[in-house]
């Protein structure tokens, strides 16, 4: 057994300072996803190759953030040691902000396509440069009583600048009088202005957690955790490399959570991808036939169907902490997953546009559980010296499920389910009820 001082409780006014720099994170997470297809069709990219494009994504995410992890484990400055890639990595994605929609001024050098997956990694190296030491800030700075709600005050705000971010380029068209013209090789003004307006409000909402956060020193953590100097005694390789030897020695915790992280980034990443083609289909279609408007018209609508599930991410994290304490977070979390899942199987017997607003709650729901919960789980398992490095590291049980959906999910599509995307939709449903299944496995740590 170790001994362990409890770290001081923190007001709600300073956790919100600590994790506001997600708010912008997520406006260029919210602009990238719901712009970057369009700017690559523009360029010419075609619909089948999309897929291939996007994973650029999680690739870049399972590279980078372990090695942003161990070194913001081992930085000490000024700042502090998760600051200074707060600030180094704001400034390289709102860099990637400006530049996505100006892929034209490059192309007199590269090929567009190769210029446009270029960005698209430029843009999520830097998100994650930015966004791994923000989750290890909270397990840095919180008691273990608080990171729940640490994580849910997080959640709230990457929801509140999800829904922002999606609803910018309508904003800028349609309540402010913007060009949404585009033709070949042009990005419509409005998408322009969008993507600088998400990088001045990413630089902004990272400077407020610069300045207003202070971080623990090494010494003052190992105060707190015993463990934290076992660690630090510890002789360990010279170089990142080291990385390997924390993979191999992860806590049976966290190797737990990767079955139950693996079974729900599977399930999302099913609906990201087959959403727009399973409801102009399943639905859509069925009223009308097939018409190329009612595809476009699915489109918008799916895009008003993620924004209710964000938004209800944000407000159902409010009462994650609550829920936490009374059912335990592995309870609480099962739970979320079931919803979730059930809601995603349910959309096979929708027929209504309308309709669909319902499952995107119970979405909402396990969304908001997914942000918050394993992080929570984890934290109180890690040693506060590694805890950068392993965040970095459980971001391997997020991008590993999507790699494997973006390279096998159009296949299961064409062979498996002859073309019927719908069924994509509910395979990801059984696998949220499957990830519900796995974290009643866990044994909390308290």
């Amino acid at each position: 057994m170790y001994k362990q001082l409890d770290k001081p409780k923190l007001g709600i006014s300073q956790i919100i300072n600590m994790s506001m720099g997600f708010l912008g994170i997520q406006m260029g997470f919210a602009l990238q996803n719901g712009n970057a297809s369009r700017i690559l069709q523009t360029f010419g990219a075609d619909v089948e190759h999309l897929s291939l494009f996007w994973l650029a994504a999680p690739i870049t995410g399972m590279l980078v953030q372990p090695i942003i992890g161990h070194y913001s484990d081992r930085t000490w400055t000024r700042l502090g040691r998760r600051r200074p890639f707060f600030l180094i990595g704001a400034i390289l994605t709102a860099l990637a902000l400006i530049c996505m929609p100006n892929i034209a001024f490059f192309t007199a050098v590269l090929p567009p396509l190769l210029v446009g997956a270029g960005m698209l990694m430029l843009m999520d190296a830097s998100i994650n440069v930015t966004m791994e030491p923000f989750r290890a800030l909270i397990g840095d700075n919180l008691p273990n009583v608080q990171r729940s709600l640490g994580f849910s005050v997080q959640t709230v705000l990457i929801g509140i600048g999800a829904v922002i971010g999606s609803a910018l380029p309508y904003v800028f068209a349609n309540q402010l009088g913007v060009s949404s013209a585009s033709g070949f090789g042009t990005v419509p003004v409005n998408v322009l202005y969008s993507f600088y307006f998400g990088a001045l409000i990413l630089l902004i909402t990272i400077l407020w957690s610069v300045f207003t956060t202070k971080e623990y020193s090494p010494e003052e953590l190992i105060v707190f955790d015993q463990r934290s100097e076992k660690v630090l005694n510890k002789p360990t390789k010279k170089n990142f490399l080291v990385i390997l030897d924390d993979f191999k020695a992860m806590p049976r915790t966290m190797k737990k959570l990767g079955y139950v992280q693996f079974f729900s980034w599977f399930a999302l990443f099913m609906m990201w991808v087959y959403m727009t083609p399973a409801v102009a289909e399943h639905v859509f279609y069925k009223l009308e036939g097939e018409k190329p408007q009612l595809y476009a018209d699915a489109a918008n609508w799916v895009g008003i169907l993620f924004g209710v599930y964000n938004g209800v991410s944000a407000l159902y994290a409010l009462f994650i902490p609550r829920l936490a304490y009374r059912w335990g977070q592995s309870v609480g979390h099962a739970l979320a997953l079931t919803i979730g899942g059930l809601s995603l199987l349910s959309i096979f017997w929708i027929t209504s546009p309308n309709m669909l607003l319902l499952p995107m709650v119970g979405v909402g729901i396990a969304w908001g559980s997914i942000l918050t919960m394993p992080y929570a789980i984890l934290s109180n398992s890690l040693p506060p010296k590694k805890m950068g490095v392993y965040m970095g590291l459980f971001n391997f049980f997020i991008t590993f499920p999507q790699i494997i959906c973006g390279f096998f999910g159009g296949l299961l599509i064409k062979h498996v389910f002859q073309g019927e995307t719908v069924y994509g939709i509910m395979l990801g449903g059984v696998f949220m009820l499957l990830g519900a299944f796995a974290v009643l496995r866990i044994r909390e740590e308290v």
